[in-house]
């Protein structure tokens, strides 16, 4: 999800509405992304399952959760927190274990230290200026350590831009994106380790 603020705004609120009943498509290379040349990108998806399911945590709370589609493989005792209604049913039909509720990845309903790992995926990459240094603080707040997955650049991409996304009932949406270098994310969460490099995706753990 992408945040200007800490509230979604209503362009926002409207794009992750509207994607939501595609957004599975991203990492199932499904509806318009079926057409994308994309090599090795299952193969990627599945490593991130696998770094999932083995992170040696007994209580994750995922930020920005989406539909859950990463969620799901998460171990232990798992919450879940997303601004988007529409994400929100779908990810809650996915998680029946899990705790999913609506809240502000900024000011957290949760006590300090309540979970083991905090997890974001495609989340901080969203994040423009102080937001990105909230986001951390709050993350660092609840738990003693995070896991950030976000999109690995390439030399085909701008680092960082303003993109145009097309839904597939045509309508088009602005949202902000950045591309991470292994080296850049982990500099930028303070130190950590690099859990994940591949061409499509990054995830480091700090």
């Amino acid at each position: 999800m992408c945040y200007f603020g800490n509230r979604l705004t209503e362009a926002e609120r409207s794009y992750y509405n509207h994607r939501a009943p595609e957004y599975d498509d991203f990492y199932l290379g499904a509806g318009l992304f079926a057409e994308r040349p994309r090599p090795g990108w299952q193969k990627e998806v599945e490593a991130l399952r696998s770094i999932l399911r083995s992170l040696p945590v007994h209580s994750v709370l995922d930020i920005a959760c989406g539909t859950g589609f990463l969620t799901q493989h998460l171990p232990g005792r798992v919450a879940a927190i997303d601004q988007s209604p529409a994400m929100l049913q779908v990810a809650r039909a996915r998680l029946p274990k899990a705790l999913v509720v609506q809240a502000d990845a900024f000011r957290l309903p949760f006590r300090s230290g309540a979970f083991d790992c905090v997890s974001s995926g495609h989340f901080y990459g969203h994040l423009q200026g102080s937001s990105r240094e909230r986001f951390l603080a709050e993350a660092r707040r609840v738990a003693r350590q995070f896991l950030i997955i976000d999109a690995a650049w390439r030399e085909e991409v701008l680092p960082e831009s303003m993109q145009e996304r097309t839904l597939n009932d045509g309508s088009r949406h602005a949202v902000y994106k950045r591309y991470f270098t292994p080296a850049q994310l982990t500099a930028e969460l303070g130190g950590g380790t690099v859990l994940y490099a591949g061409r499509w995706f990054v995830a480091v753990l700090a």
